[in-house]
């Protein structure tokens, strides 16, 4: 039963996640725009998800796992942000890279504080 809800939370978050960057590309913006949209969006989700089900005192595990594990998994990209972070150091361009990583990391911290905060 875990392993069906995570494999059903985490296809619909990969499907969101595919249209975020399709998004993104049809708005000719840089191509790490979408995966940190998709990855601060989802670290203020995990907060929310979190905070409110710790607030309820509603710790279903089955929740959890849908929710947090595979929505909050498929639709997060940890693995192309860092192909993404490979791209530019093998391209050469430092300040992208840094400013990038720096970027997505404070980004996503905050936005699990955000989430939190949101369900006080």
């Amino acid at each position: 039963m875990k392993f069906l809800l995570v494999f059903i939370g985490g296809g619909v978050g990969s499907a969101l996640r595919y249209y975020v960057g399709k998004f993104f590309v049809h708005t000719n913006h840089s191509f790490f725009n979408a995966t940190l949209t998709v990855n601060v969006l989802g670290s203020v989700l995990i907060g929310i998800l979190f905070g409110y089900f710790t607030k309820q005192n509603l710790v279903s595990q089955n929740q959890s796992i849908l929710l947090i594990t595979g929505f909050c998994g498929g639709f997060t990209t940890f693995s192309t942000f860092a192909l993404e972070n490979a791209t530019m150091l093998k391209n050469g361009d430092y300040f992208s890279f840094a400013f990038y990583t720096i970027l997505a990391i404070i980004l996503g911290v905050l936005a699990v504080f955000l989430g939190l905060f949101l369900m006080k």
